[in-house]
């Protein structure tokens, strides 16, 4: 508590929101930036930042070992991530993808081409842990498991789908590997002073799951309890970013006690998701397909009433909204104004 003005640090807020004990507070907000809005709207963003601060921010790492990279992940040209996986990108300020398999072989036979980032291990734990005690604010770890992406960057998006569908013993070995060093990973982190761990995997076409539900039950489910159970046992709070439609998931990752969710409300619809209301705290957001960059003010006013009218219980919604390309900086700017608004 801020004892000079008597209301909550950011960090209590977040904290209060995400246990649904948040009875007088404002919502937490968060804005995530892609390089594509700093130079495109850089004046704008300033504003923005100044006039509504953020209450989530994520711990920088300083690495003693630094991570193996080459090119510039938002440039356009090639950029070759941790992984050894290469991105083509043809746009400035976006992220590329991945055109070409760093795997070939059909039974992942060639795995060893794979370059498990050890690197990204050597974090410096004490720094972090400075970091978290000279803010007020909700920190995250800056790190950010993405098991189902990375293996499409391994093998692009086509070839995992297959691979699945016949999963290889060479395969189902690299996963164990892999999963096995998000673990360490998340292990170092929850270690440390942060307020909470993220992970993040894009699950939906703008219809349904990318995958049989059967096959994310059976791989990836597993996966996240992991992650999952890591952060409780340190008292951390957790949060996971997925894009599409993936009402399928949502009772899954409840059962699982994921805190917040970061998904696409608007593709999936705000009725649809107002059976997770008091279950799982709604991590944003305004429908960027169509309302950020072709909406109205007033439609993002109405939006944001709804979304508090029909989700919110004490608690369970953060004000988060992606500035990315295509977005209207006036819209984006709305969303945190109208957030304010409601409470």
């Amino acid at each position: 508590m801020d004892t000079k003005s008597g209301q909550m640090t950011p960090r209590e807020l977040v904290k209060a929101t995400l246990e649904f004990r948040n009875t007088d507070g404002r919502v937490p907000r968060q804005m995530w930036l892609l390089p594509w809005a700093i130079s495109h709207y850089g004046d704008m963003v300033e504003q923005i930042e100044r006039d509504f601060p953020e209450d989530i921010i994520t711990a920088p790492p300083k690495f003693a070992v630094p991570p193996i990279t080459k090119g510039e992940q938002y440039s356009i040209g090639e950029y070759i991530d941790e992984w050894g996986c290469v991105f083509s990108n043809v746009a400035e300020g976006i992220i590329g993808e991945v055109k070409r398999p760093l795997v070939t072989e059909e039974d992942w036979s060639d795995y060893d081409k794979i370059h498990i980032p050890e690197e990204l291990y050597t974090f410096d734990a004490d720094a972090v842990n400075e970091f978290c005690r000279n803010t007020d604010k909700f920190v995250l770890a800056g790190a950010c498991p993405r098991p189902f992406e990375q293996l499409q960057f391994i093998r692009t998006t086509q070839e995992l789908y297959m691979d699945l569908m016949d999963p290889q013993p060479k395969m189902l070995e690299f996963f164990e590997k892999m999963h096995d060093f998000y673990c360490r990973l998340l292990t170092k982190w929850a270690q440390t002073d942060v307020d909470g761990l993220q992970f993040m995997d894009d699950w939906g076409s703008q219809r349904s799951l990318l995958i049989n539900p059967t096959i994310w039950e059976e791989y990836f489910k597993p996966m996240y309890a992991d992650y999952i159970a890591i952060a409780k046992k340190y008292g951390k709070k957790t949060f996971m970013h997925s894009d599409g439609y993936t009402v399928d998931i949502y009772p899954k990752m409840i059962e699982l006690g994921l805190d917040a969710f970061n998904t696409q409300i608007f593709c999936m619809g705000i009725d649809t998701l107002s059976q997770f209301a008091g279950k799982i705290t709604f991590w944003g957001e305004i429908d960027r397909q169509h309302m950020l960059p072709r909406g109205t003010a007033e439609d993002i006013d109405n939006a944001v009433k709804e979304l508090y009218a029909k989700l919110w219980k004490n608690g369970g919604c953060i004000a988060q909204c992606e500035f990315g390309a295509g977005a209207n900086p006036d819209n984006v700017r709305q969303v945190y104004a109208s957030w304010d608004s409601v409470r």
